[in-house]
């Protein structure tokens, strides 16, 4: 095909180029250009090339902080700002920027130190108002809080610290009267929609977060919450989809918001890669730490998971639920009174919260609270008040279930125990007497006796067999009852046990007599008792025999 060419590849004569085309070819990009695109990466190029050319004033060192800064570099930042510092007569304007480095970087000592030696002006007052916060120092806290002004910056820093002590209402509130004035102001709809998200109100967020993304598809922070509100309405597949398009799209040497993306994917993918990725983020990642308890938590590993928040002093209604949901799996596992009461508490302090009663979270707090006090009518309260929510839910249902069971509504608990699909939930003693004992309860104690048929023998096999054999003995269910009590006593030669088993077997007779049992009993009678070396066995024997004479089973009595 190469020899087929009809026009060459390269001019012989180059055209000649005229002085505006010339011009055009030799402009070369300016640094405003890329700031206005928000394009760190290109001005960034632009500011070390006029360094390398030896241009490294003050201002080439003021936006190449800048550019770092905005591009997510904040050691490379802070590495400048320090350098700049060195000078006597620097500006003290530049300890500002330097806190503003410490503090993404999560050194907030050294930033409230930093932006102590600044000069006092708006920007100090919010990097200190957010300091105060990290210091959980209220007091201070509501001092800087006074020097706000109403004014854009210090309105979008009162919201953030809304935001992070979970008043999203009060931040949307502030958020949307700044659209109000400002409709230009397009990353606001972020904002407005990351407090929804936070809400529980994943269609809101979507719906507000589209109006941005219209502008900036590329955004990798709404890409992002588009992806966590995916996850939510929908499943894992969807979000981790979403967050591929815009990890194609961005440059290996673009690290900004890199920690964020790569503990979100483990989120979306079930847990997947979890040791691998959240121990590295525990400090940087709030989510992580939390993220890594439920990790430990699905997998059994009870120890690990209170390890991690034995030290957090909860300050968000997710931290103080996982603190109580670790203390109660600790307190049941370990059987500690101390650690379920301490479970209770967190549990009644979110759900008691004006900020969380009416969510569904802060209900699962409450239903659990009365969970551990063992009222079950009040957990019944809130567990209906949300089970529209959690149809499928074999968490839910597990719960929901034994609540059910404890107030003696058998027949619901049966149903939705039956609904439940997990066979580690399914195999659990907790769930198995459950359900023996509606089925009892129901009338159907074949059933619960073979629930325990398909057991293995241990200590909880043993535990449902007193269960069956006691509740089938209370609700005249005798022929299941001596059974259990005929197990039992072979297991364990407690004189109680014949004492149970003779007594069901005189049950049976009497169900015989009255018709409301078949005679084909009569043979299981004589077959349990005699499993009994006891001087009463042959006596009643005799008496069964007798009545088992006189009717069409005469046989039976030559036996």
């Amino acid at each position: 095909m190469m020899l087929s060419r009809a026009k060459p590849a390269i001019p012989a004569t180059p055209p000649a180029a005229n002085a505006s085309t010339l011009d055009k070819k030799r402009k070369v990009p300016k640094l405003e250009h890329f700031i206005a695109a928000r394009d760190y990466t290109g001005a960034i190029t632009i500011l070390e090339f006029s360094k390398a050319i030896g241009k490294f004033d003050y201002d080439t060192q003021l936006w190449l902080g800048y550019t770092n800064f905005h591009l997510g570099d904040y050691r490379k930042s802070m590495e400048l700002y320090q350098s700049m510092l060195q000078d006597p007569n620097c500006d003290p304007l530049i300890n500002l920027y330097l806190a503003c480095c410490y503090f993404f970087l999560g050194m907030y000592k050294e930033a409230d130190e930093s932006a102590q030696r600044g000069p006092t002006c708006k920007l100090q007052n919010r990097l200190l108002f957010h300091l105060s916060h990290k210091f959980n120092d209220e007091k201070r806290l509501m001092g800087y809080h006074q020097n706000l002004q109403d004014v854009i910056e210090d309105q979008l820093s009162l919201a953030s610290i809304h935001y992070l002590r979970s008043h999203y209402q009060e931040a949307i509130d502030i958020y949307k009267r700044i659209l109000l004035e400002n409709r230009d102001f397009l990353a606001i709809n972020v904002y407005v929609a990351m407090c929804y998200y936070k809400l529980d109100y994943y269609d809101v967020s979507q719906e507000v977060l589209a109006v941005y993304l219209q502008h900036f598809p590329d955004s990798l922070i709404a890409i992002n919450l588009k992806a966590c509100n995916h996850f939510r309405l929908y499943n894992g597949k969807a979000a981790e989809a979403e967050l591929n398009t815009i990890s194609e799209k961005i440059s290996s040497s673009f690290r900004f918001a890199d920690d964020l993306i790569k503990h979100n994917m483990v989120v979306f993918r079930g847990g997947e890669g979890a040791l691998q990725s959240f121990p590295g983020l525990l400090d940087v990642i709030p989510e992580a730490r939390l993220n890594l308890v439920i990790f430990h938590l699905k997998n059994d590993d009870i120890i690990s998971a209170f390890n991690l928040m034995k030290d957090v002093e909860p300050s968000t209604p997710q931290e103080y639920i996982l603190k109580g949901i670790v203390n109660a799996t600790l307190g049941q596992d370990q059987e500690s009174r101390d650690h379920l009461k301490i479970a209770q508490q967190y549990f009644q302090l979110v759900g008691g919260s004006a900020s969380e009663c009416d969510t569904i979270p802060g209900r699962q707090c409450m239903a659990s609270c009365f969970f551990l006090l063992k009222q079950f009518d009040d957990v019944l309260i809130y567990l209906n008040s949300i089970k529209g929510y959690f149809y499928n839910d074999d968490t839910f249902n597990y719960n929901y279930g034994q609540a059910k069971v404890a107030t003696g509504a058998y027949e619901e608990a049966e149903d939705i125990l039956l609904m439940i699909q997990s066979e580690k939930f399914k195999n659990e003693y907790a769930y198995l007497s459950h359900l023996a004992k509606c089925y009892i309860m129901n009338k159907k104690p074949r059933l619960a006796w073979e629930l325990y048929l398909k057991m293995e023998t241990s200590s909880e096999s043993f535990s449902l067999l007193q269960l069956i054999a006691n509740d089938c003995y209370k609700m005249g269910q005798y022929l299941y009852s001596a059974k259990a009590f005929d197990v039992l006593e072979r297991l364990d030669p407690n004189p109680d046990y014949w004492e149970g088993k003779r007594g069901a077997c005189i049950g049976i007779l009497q169900q015989i007599i009255a018709g409301e049992e078949s005679k084909d009993c009569f043979r299981d009678i004589i077959t349990l008792l005699r499993n009994t070396s006891n001087p009463q066995v042959e006596y009643i024997v005799r008496i069964i025999k007798q009545f088992a004479g006189g009717g069409k089973d005469g046989a039976l009595g030559q036996k």
